[in-house]
């Protein structure tokens, strides 16, 4: 799933090696300025768009308005300032297929606007735990809201979705994940797959039964867990990285991913010149390759806010 030489891939698996809860600082993390834009299609084939997206802006702000406080005991205002980005491409037909995807991001926002302490900080191991904890939980609840939502309709039987998230705050990466929707980070032009595809291909490729042979391929989008659909108990995937200047975050559906190679990705996210010119490329290139599905794709490019 990565394009490096042997020498870029010690490297590369450096920087992604995820934060340990005690490797914080004080402050929000190295405030960073992002460019962030997304685009979707309903692709060639498919006559309606099951895949939806969401980008938010999360904040916390004080300032400091009149008071006879020493000026040097209060600072004269606080902001902070974090971004949320998701994809879910939705499954169970047409009708099921929306329902699920469009159900799992309002429900997700009900979820982060109904918590009563928001943490925006990852100033002490406690609250990245915390975090962590918290995104998987909302995963779960999701999960549930799907299920009932189907047993309450029987023409929303089996619908599901997949779901990937990305929460930023400085520069500090929260990613939440289920489903083969994908996450990828471009940095220092290399790409790399972030996510770990929940499919029956993957699982063989992992247990060394198959690589890039017909079995594997032909089973490429036969989920192994999903929102919603799946009977037992999901088990999100949810990790924290630390963002640099210059990198880019992709979250894509698996319409781009399977469209466009890994190398193109890679060439697209290096030429463009803004975010918005990254995703218009992306999907572009998709839609010239076939466009056989969705298309999905939300690109961030982080900076210093001095550069911006």
């Amino acid at each position: 799933m990565r394009m490096e030489t042997e020498e870029q891939t010690a490297v590369t698996q450096e920087f992604l090696l995820d934060e340990p809860a005690g490797n914080f600082r004080a402050d929000p993390g190295a405030l960073m300025a992002i460019d962030v834009a997304a685009t979707t299609h309903e692709g060639h084939v498919r006559p309606n768009n099951e895949d939806h997206y969401l980008v938010v802006r999360i904040g916390r702000a004080l300032q400091t308005l009149q008071t006879n406080v020493d000026k040097a005991l209060l600072p004269a205002s606080y902001n902070l300032t974090g971004y949320g980005m998701v994809v879910a491409d939705g499954l169970g037909g047409m009708s099921g297929g929306e329902v699920a995807s469009r159900t799992a991001l309002t429900r997700l926002i009900e979820l982060v606007t109904e918590t009563p302490d928001w943490i925006l900080g990852f100033d002490e191991p406690e609250k990245v735990e915390e975090i962590l904890n918290r995104a998987r939980e909302r995963f779960l609840k999701i999960d549930e809201t799907l299920k009932s939502k189907a047993d309450l309709d029987a023409s929303l039987s089996g619908m599901g979705t997949t779901l990937t998230t990305a929460a930023t705050l400085g520069n500090n990466l929260v990613l939440g994940h289920i489903g083969d929707s994908r996450a990828y980070l471009f940095r220092d032009g290399i790409l790399t797959q972030l996510t770990k595809d929940h499919t029956v291909a993957q699982e063989l490729i992992d247990a060394g039964l198959a690589g890039t042979d017909p079995i594997a391929r032909s089973m490429r989008h036969v989920l192994t867990a999903a929102l919603g659909s799946m009977g037992s108990r999901i088990q999100p995937e949810v990790r924290r990285l630390r963002l640099k200047e210059n990198d880019q975050l992709l979250l894509c559906t698996d319409g781009l991913s399977d469209m466009v190679d890994e190398k193109t990705i890679a060439s697209l996210l290096r030429n463009s010149t803004s975010s918005a010119k990254a995703c218009e490329d992306l999907k572009t290139v998709a839609l010239a390759a076939g466009g056989t599905d969705n298309i999905t794709a939300i690109v961030a490019r982080f900076s210093s806010p001095n550069s911006t």
